[in-house]
């Protein structure tokens, strides 16, 4: 049985406060205040919505959001503010909730070694430091863990994976630089069967010369995988920089049409002060977001959960 990530609950509502707390201090503590402060008339909805989109929620998201909710408030009858503000709550974090994403990280399952995890992204979104978090948390619960440098074309990008896997304490499988990407994947995957390693993580490259380079390069990654484990890769996890909020959802839909991710890691969320990206990034790319990165050293990483997220992020700032 491969059981990972079952975590301290109480320790991962502490990462998520510390990965929200500027979007939280900036804009959403001030939620509940607004709701307080009203009669649930279009005061609060204008207030709301200037929140919402100043977050980085989205004019569309923000308005959806707030329609649903003024639905709500009318056909119950809700008229305490409290009221409408867990409303609110339990809207958003139903909006979050995906039946792929926490049963794949947190329940046992039967599963072939290596387990293969393949990261995806644009270069410069926080990638190889969120390999180095999964594969500390990987190691944590107890696994063997092995790293494939496949991204063989930008400069110095396996070195980084070597110091990073050194940190970590697991080895890195590496090839020349500008090697063929997919060899190194199937050299990586022999020697974690070798190795009986239980997890296998890939890095790869986040820019060619051409999008197109880039896009057939992943898919030719992923077909040499899947021909030495037609179940493999068991994930494939697009990471994004909470950072840079919506410009970096077009990239990412690239990435999500070529190889097919289960799932985002949502990298440097605690950088930020909107954050609300968060709420509506999954609903853009109809891709779940499995992990959060909260600040910058190994241990600083969420396994996602919607309610300790939407919790966290509308705590009242005292």
């Amino acid at each position: 049985m491969f059981s990972i990530f079952k975590r301290d609950r109480s320790e991962n509502r502490k990462q998520m406060d510390e990965g929200v707390r500027r979007s939280r201090d900036r804009w959403f503590g001030r939620v509940l205040d607004v709701f307080r402060s009203s009669n649930l008339d279009d005061g609060l909805w204008d207030e709301l919505e200037e929140i919402l989109i100043s977050a980085d929620v989205g004019v569309e998201s923000s308005l959806r959001i707030i329609e649903d909710l003024k639905e709500r408030v009318r056909t119950e009858g809700i008229t305490d503010p409290d009221a409408a503000f867990q409303v609110l709550k339990d809207s958003l974090a139903a909006s979050l909730h995906s039946d792929n994403a926490a049963g794949v990280w947190l329940e046992p399952e039967d599963v072939a070694r290596p387990y293969v995890v393949l990261m995806v992204g644009v270069n410069g979104v926080g990638k190889t430091t969120s390999i180095a978090k999964l594969a500390h948390h990987f190691r944590q619960a107890g696994k063997s863990v092995l790293l494939g440098a496949a991204d063989t074309f930008r400069a110095a990008a396996e070195e980084q994976l070597e110091i990073l896997g050194q940190r970590v304490g697991v080895d890195v499988i590496s090839h020349q630089p500008g090697a063929d990407p997919g060899a190194v994947a199937y050299d990586a995957w022999h020697a974690a069967r070798a190795r009986d390693a239980d997890v296998l993580i890939i890095d790869t490259a986040g820019r060619l010369h051409t999008k197109s380079n880039l896009m057939e390069e992943l898919k030719k990654v992923h077909r040499v995988i899947s021909r030495l484990d037609e179940t493999a890769p068991q994930q494939v996890l697009l990471t994004l920089d909470a950072t840079t909020g919506h410009n970096g959802i077009a990239q990412a839909q690239s990435f999500r049409d070529a190889v097919g991710c289960t799932g985002i890691f949502l990298a440097k969320l605690d950088g930020t002060a909107r954050g609300g990206v968060a709420l509506t990034i999954q609903q853009d790319l109809q891709v779940p977001i499995l992990f959060v990165g909260t600040g910058e050293s190994l241990d600083d990483l969420a396994p996602f959960d919607p309610q300790d997220f939407v919790d966290s992020l509308l705590a009242p700032v005292p």
